[in-house]
C-alpha cells in the first residue's frame, strides 16, 4: 500500500517542492511531482533559476520519450503519465489520480493558506477512508 504523508506548514509550498525534489535526487530517488498546469509552469521556472551548484534536472510532459524516461523528476499534471512510481509530490487540491501505483506520496500543505489547508483536510480524509496510515511532519518543527 502506498505511505502517505502530509508536510504542513511549508511557508512556500513551490520552494519547498524545490528543496524536496533537489533533495530525492542526492538520494537517487526518481520523483513526479503534480499539481495544476500554472502550478507546474511556475514550478519548471523555479527549477531552472535555482543556483547551479543547486540544479535539478527534471522535464515535462511535452518533453521528449527519451527524457522522460531519463529524468530523475518528472512534472505531470496526471502523474499516470510517469513510468518510474517511486515518489509521487502533490501540490493540488486533490488527491491524484493514480497516487496508488506510486511507493510513496508527500503531500505538501501551506503555512497560511486557509483554502489550501481545508483542501488538505479533506484529502486526509479520504486517503483516512481508503486504509492508509498518514504520517505527519510539522515542517515549523523541523526548523529547530
Amino acid at each position: 500500500m502506498t505511505e502517505v504523508a502530509f508536510h504542513f506548514n511549508a511557508p512556500d509550498k513551490l520552494a519547498y517542492a524545490c528543496r524536496f525534489a533537489r533533495k530525492m535526487v542526492c538520494l537517487d530517488k526518481r520523483l513526479v511531482i503534480t499539481g495544476a498546469p500554472d502550478t507546474l509552469v511556475s514550478l519548471d521556472k523555479m527549477l531552472w533559476h535555482m543556483a547551479p551548484q543547486d540544479f535539478v534536472a527534471h522535464c515535462t510532459v511535452q518533453d521528449a520519450p527519451e527524457l522522460l524516461e531519463a529524468s530523475p523528476v518528472l512534472l505531470l499534471t496526471d502523474p499516470r503519465q510517469a513510468r518510474h512510481r517511486e515518489v509521487l509530490l502533490n501540490l493540488g487540491d486533490a488527491v491524484p489520480q493514480g497516487y496508488t501505483l506510486f511507493e510513496r506520496l508527500i503531500e505538501v500543505v501551506a503555512a497560511h493558506d486557509d483554502a489550501d489547508r481545508q483542501c488538505a483536510r479533506i484529502r486526509w480524509r479520504q486517503y483516512a477512508q481508503s486504509g492508509h496510515t498518514i504520517v505527519r511532519h510539522d515542517l515549523v518543527l523541523k526548523e529547530f
